[in-house]
């Protein structure tokens, strides 16, 4: 049976975390929070918007992902732009890829985010 999508992506984190991903998901991405199955860990936290489910995990061996990134779609990169820059955020432009504008910034522990619009 063929794979028919991706049900959500897991981003890791340090402990304690948790606090500083929902400034981050929520206050610069826009996202919101969703709650958890009680038979989950106590630990992390999920996110959604649109379609999108972001999962948050702790790792007690944590090491933030540098290559191996989600790549989210946004309808208004200009303004998402604006909003990371006037909080501080790590913005990295990147080769251009053709249907998108694009840019890379990294959560607040490190690990990489794509952050793309169609044209």
């Amino acid at each position: 049976m063929p794979v028919i999508g991706i049900d959500h992506v897991q981003l890791a984190i340090p402990a304690d975390g948790e606090d500083a991903m929902r400034s981050f998901l929520v206050g610069l991405l826009g996202m919101h929070e969703v709650p958890k199955p009680a038979s989950l860990s106590p630990s992390g936290c999920w996110f959604e918007s649109g379609t999108l489910s972001l999962h948050v995990g702790v790792d007690p061996d944590f090491r933030p992902a540098k290559k191996a990134h989600p790549a989210l779609l946004v309808d208004d990169l200009a303004g998402l732009r604006a909003t990371l820059e006037r909080a501080g955020a790590v913005i990295r432009d990147d080769i251009p890829v053709e249907g998108y504008d694009r840019f890379f910034t990294e959560d607040p522990f490190g690990n990489r985010i794509e952050l793309m619009q169609r044209v």
